[in-house]
């Protein structure tokens, strides 16, 4: 295992150094250790990497993730997996607000609770929270799952495509376009999976299913066929 001290090593040459990974991989495991908060820790990866943060991390941690498995053992700032494509971000910790947003693929999992604007244009990650989520989560997302264990803000899925929502707690709004839909047997064997993959015990039965009505597209989707 590589271990990196960030109170005597720049982030820069952190990442860097995780980034010629991708070209030549010498170590698949790290331990970063004193982030003390600093941004962009871990951005851009491009290889199967164990990455593990021993301590809170700043802004856009772990953003552009791409096959990567990178663990924060604390809090992160803004848009932690900001446009991450595969791999796995796991925040033992709370998140502040847009956690994955346009992040296109992989997986989520944020164990306190996250901020305003969660998974914001999400257009194919899977976020799982367990704790609660703040206001306007979700909006304009276009692809993907999106569940909370615990309660969610105000409009919830605000101009949504076809993201499917799951939420076990209280729903203070939803969104301009978001409705609550049947949970299908389909939807709880989806919702099963993927809890499993997040590691987290729910009773998938306990959940409401929420998305798109569909009546601001441009077309009619039951109508694609005609354009």
């Amino acid at each position: 295992m590589k271990n990196v001290d960030l109170s005597t090593t720049a982030v820069r040459e952190l990442n860097q150094a995780l980034h010629e990974q991708a070209k030549q991989l010498t170590e698949r495991e790290w331990a970063v250790t004193h982030p003390a908060g600093q941004h962009n820790i871990a951005a851009g990866v491009d290889e199967a990497l164990k990455i593990d943060i021993h301590g809170h991390a700043g802004y856009y941690c772990a953003g552009m993730n791409k096959k990567a498995d990178v663990t924060i053992h604390g809090n992160v700032g803004v848009g932690v997996a900001e446009n991450m494509m595969s791999g796995v971000v796991r925040v033992k910790g709370s998140a502040s607000q847009s956690a994955g947003a346009t992040a296109h693929g992989g997986l989520l999992v944020i164990e306190g609770d996250a901020g305003a604007r969660c998974g914001i244009s999400m257009k194919g990650v899977d976020i799982v929270v367990r704790g609660d989520a703040g206001h306007m989560s979700c909006f304009l997302g276009q692809a993907g799952r999106f569940v909370v264990c615990g309660d969610v803000g105000e409009n919830l899925g605000d101009s949504l495509y076809e993201v499917h929502i799951y939420v076990k707690g209280k729903v203070k709004s939803l969104g301009s376009d978001c409705i609550e839909k049947e949970m299908r047997p389909e939807h709880l064997q989806e919702l099963t999976e993927l809890l499993a993959r997040a590691s987290v015990e729910e009773d998938p039965k306990a959940f409401r299913r929420y998305g798109s009505a569909r009546q601001l597209y441009n077309f009619k989707v039951d109508n694609a066929h005609a354009y």
